[in-house]
């Protein structure tokens, strides 16, 4: 079994304070031996003092030995009391400037232990040195009151003192732990929500995507017109799509794990040319315009640009069916600027289809755009249209960029 030693200090603060009242006590009892009288027994004039100085500067090794120092102070008053009773001047004077037989360095040493023993033993030793000081043997108004003051009341505003600090941490105590039950409440509270959501999703949205695909699929055995044939695949095709997106979704969902090997990857954050493809084979006519390299951005600020083109092409065939899309993307050393407009609706959109979004998909851009550090700027141009815009930096450093853009650590 191997014992944990004490540290010498338990700060810098307690190294200062602690060599500067060793320093100011020894001072004291050097003016008390200048000024007062000496000792005249055997062990030489300077005795006394030297039993104050030791007891003084035993003060430094106060939290590294504190049972020591104290037991040493305790049997430094004893000698006192002794040399006072029986063999008067050997370790005291005769007439002594001090009011009492006890070290001066007392009240330190009373104040400082109960941080570092227990109460019983502080009571003990603190008991001890107040009936050598005292003297209730032959009490006088001289030499008691000076005693008790010198060695009860610093040993109870002590004991006081490390019950408050007890009190206040064990408070804080309760508080952190407080503030993390609360924490893990509402971590379970959410985990509770996205399984129920989850389970919402899988038996609500997923059968109805694979109703869908089902009539688009029969449609497509049925059919004997070309165009209804393709139409049909097509709807096949991306409602089975949507089912695997889906099911990657419900997986996060109850069980917080990353998405599935489906969804974009770090290393391969998506072509926006793509998307505009996916635009115009619905009809909607969609210009895309890149100006620069692609590698000079991270893959981390690739995909925010992926998701921005995504959701402005999604919300241009929901409210402005008819209209025309323009999707720019300008690639420099500084970073992405991306934007996507749109001219006026021709004509009017399909309720059922603007109402099926949540109300926070621009919101969840702009989110997504400065979580990375940029820019994002939405709103109507003249004529009709309307406008989404980003201005992205070209790396982001994250765990992420590092590890998927090794060429973006330099920049």
């Amino acid at each position: 079994m191997t014992s944990t030693k004490r540290p010498w200090w338990p700060s810098r603060a307690d190294v200062f304070w602690l060599v500067l009242a060793a320093s100011a006590f020894a001072g004291l009892n050097v003016l008390l031996y200048t000024l007062g009288e000496v000792t005249t027994g055997p062990l030489g004039p300077a005795a006394g003092l030297v039993l104050q100085l030791a007891c003084d500067f035993s003060l430094v090794l106060l939290f590294r030995f504190p049972r020591q120092v104290a037991w040493f102070v305790v049997a430094a008053a004893g000698l006192m009391l002794a040399s006072d009773l029986f063999t008067p001047g050997l370790l005291v004077p005769v007439r002594q400037l001090a009011l009492t037989t006890v070290p001066t360095i007392s009240p330190v040493v009373l104040s400082q232990l109960p941080r570092v023993l227990d109460r019983r033993t502080v009571l003990w030793l603190a008991g001890i040195l107040t009936l050598i000081a005292a003297r209730p043997w032959v009490p006088t108004w001289s030499t008691t009151p000076f005693a008790l003051l010198s060695t009860t009341l610093p040993a109870m505003l002590g004991l006081y003192g490390e019950a408050r600090r007890q009190l206040l941490r064990s408070l804080r105590d309760r508080a952190e732990r407080a503030e993390r039950e609360q924490h893990l409440l509402a971590e379970q509270a959410r985990a509770e929500e996205r399984r129920r959501l989850a389970g919402e999703m899988h038996d609500v949205v997923t059968h109805r995507l694979s109703l869908m695909v089902l009539h688009a699929g029969a449609l497509g055995v049925t059919s004997h017109e070309e165009p209804v044939r393709t139409a049909a695949e097509d709807i096949r095709r991306e409602g089975a799509l949507a089912l695997d997106e889906l099911r990657d979704l419900v997986g996060v969902l109850r069980n917080g794990t990353e998405l599935g090997p489906r969804t974009l990857s770090p290393e391969q954050p998506g072509d926006p040319a793509g998307l505009v493809e996916e635009s115009r084979s619905v009809g909607v006519v969609t210009e895309l315009e890149v100006d620069g390299d692609p590698a000079q951005v991270s893959p981390t600020v690739a995909r925010t640009a992926y998701r921005l083109v995504q959701e402005a092409l999604t919300n241009i065939r929901k409210h402005a069916p008819g209209a025309s899309a323009t999707v720019s993307l300008r690639y420099h050393p500084g970073g992405l600027d991306v934007s996507v407009g749109n001219t006026a609706a021709s004509r009017r959109p399909d309720p059922a289809l603007a109402g099926s979004g949540s109300g926070a998909g621009l919101a969840g851009l702009r989110q997504r755009v400065e979580l990375v550090g940029g820019r994002f700027d939405a709103g109507p141009v003249p004529g009709g249209g309307f406008r989404v815009g980003a201005i992205l930096p070209a790396y982001v450093p994250t765990a992420e960029g590092t590890h998927s853009d090794p060429g973006a650590r330099g920049r």
